[in-house]
């Protein structure tokens, strides 16, 4: 039997701290139709259970929490009731199918089973149909998720077996610190620094169990060619846009977008191998809602994420997960459930952006039109955003508490009118510094 490390762990901490919270991860694969019978999907399924190491394991806590959580294989494993099969309502556009991603990703998993399901989606409009992937925080993170594509849908080898890398021992960690202590500690004294109140806003508070989706579509070719236009990285170009997006909420409920309004956790992916379990680490910043204009928005996240990143946020929440593997995970439970329970006003938004499969991908010979994100929210943060690249096109998942969050839409909207707006914006400089 294996155990979670204490990150992993922590996803269902912060999902036992908050009784509103589901904790699972998501994707919606968009299928060109018709779709497989049950038998057929099945089928499929079946023969790729051997390489999905926790497809057939469940968890079993320790008294006390005197350790991790361990794996271990589930006896009275079903696929049935894993493999789910609905359809959705006439015309099968993206309202219906939003409304079924939110439906489905507000229920918890059942703690009692292997912590995944899928989801056969028919009656998409233009005759396709979709694959809803559900699989707890826990087992994975973004990355490892979009791996399972490639394992699922292409001709990737099977993940390595969680056991496969050895645990860093914590002589070689400390020795890290030894080697850059001022980095580390300044990396700390950044995060211990962004973690103080933000200015109050409607966009944190309490939230509830329902939730709402949206998608917003972008041509990845194009964000590219903003990225090169100003000398920017994509990352920089899609929180420019989501900075726009939040300005624009807090203006139509009629708050002033403040330059300490939102700060943002972006996680940050530390991956050295090929393990479908949570290797990421994280860092915070405020999103420029203050700026008027998108470009304006740009410039300032482009320097306030590569303050961010020269601060070694990344590396020291990497350390601090790394060091805890060797810490009894008692105390590191006790205080994320108390830390669930504290009101905290640190973090308004998580954003997450996730290069997906490059390579076109079939499923049972139907080829995947395009892949849709979802990153849940817990611990009063009433949104979160999700942005995955698959080929040529990028896809923007929007979480929202329905409680709070109504006016989802505006976030939405505003999202991809900013995303125009600098494509705008990138022609014309690249057309006046054109010669002639």
């Amino acid at each position: 039997m294996d155990r979670l490390s204490p990150l992993d762990a922590a996803f269902l901490e912060v999902e036992d701290a908050d009784p509103h919270a589901s904790l699972a991860i998501a994707s919606v694969a968009v299928v060109e139709g018709p779709a497989p019978g049950h038998d057929e999907f099945l089928g499929l399924m079946r023969s790729k259970l051997p390489v999905l190491p926790r497809a057939r394991q469940k968890l079993v806590r320790r008294p006390l929490d005197l350790a991790t959580p361990m794996w271990e294989d589930d006896p009275s494993f079903d696929l049935d009731y894993h493999v789910r099969r609905t359809a959705l309502p006439a015309p099968g556009g993206d309202a219906e199918l939003c409304a079924l991603v939110a439906r489905v990703m507000g229920q918890r998993l059942d703690r009692d089973r292997p912590l995944w399901e899928y989801w056969v989606v028919e009656g998409l409009a233009d005759g396709r149909w979709a694959i809803l992937a559900k699989v707890h925080h826990c087992m994975a993170d973004g990355v490892s998720g979009t791996m399972l594509y490639d394992v699922m849908y292409g001709d990737a080898p099977a993940p390595e077996p969680p056991g496969a890398a050895r645990p860093e021992s914590l002589m070689s960690l400390l020795a890290n610190v030894v080697r850059a202590p001022l980095d580390l500690l300044g990396g700390m004294l950044s995060l211990v620094w962004s973690l103080l109140p933000v200015r109050a806003t409607s966009l944190f508070g309490q939230i509830g169990s329902p939730r709402l989706y949206r998608v917003v579509r972008a041509s990845l070719p194009e964000v590219k060619e903003i990225g090169r236009s100003f000398g920017v990285t994509v990352n920089d170009v899609v929180l420019a846009a989501i900075s726009q997006a939040y300005r624009a909420l807090l203006l139509e409920r009629g708050e002033e977008p403040s330059p300490h309004s939102v700060r943002a956790m972006v996680p940050v992916s530390v991956r050295g191998d090929r393990r479908l379990d949570n290797h990421v680490s994280l860092r915070l910043a405020f999103l420029p809602v203050e700026a008027d204009h998108a470009v304006d928005a740009l410039d300032l996240v482009h320097q306030r994420f590569t303050e961010a990143k020269g601060g070694h946020q990344a590396e020291s929440g990497q350390t601090l997960a790394q060091l805890a593997r060797h810490e009894p995970f008692a105390p590191l439970a006790w205080s994320v459930r108390l830390g669930g329970m504290m009101p905290q006003r640190s973090i308004v938004t998580v954003t997450t952006n996730v290069p997906g499969p490059r390579r076109p991908l079939r499923v049972l010979g139907r080829a995947i039109v395009e892949i849709l994100p979802y990153v849940p929210i817990a611990i009063r943060i009433r949104t979160g955003i999700a942005v995955l690249s698959y080929t040529d096109r990028v896809a923007v998942g929007i979480t929202a508490d329905r409680d709070s969050t109504a006016d989802v839409d505006v976030l939405a909207e505003a999202l991809d009118r900013a995303i125009a707006e600098l494509l705008t914006a990138s022609r014309r400089d690249a057309a006046a510094r054109r010669p002639g």
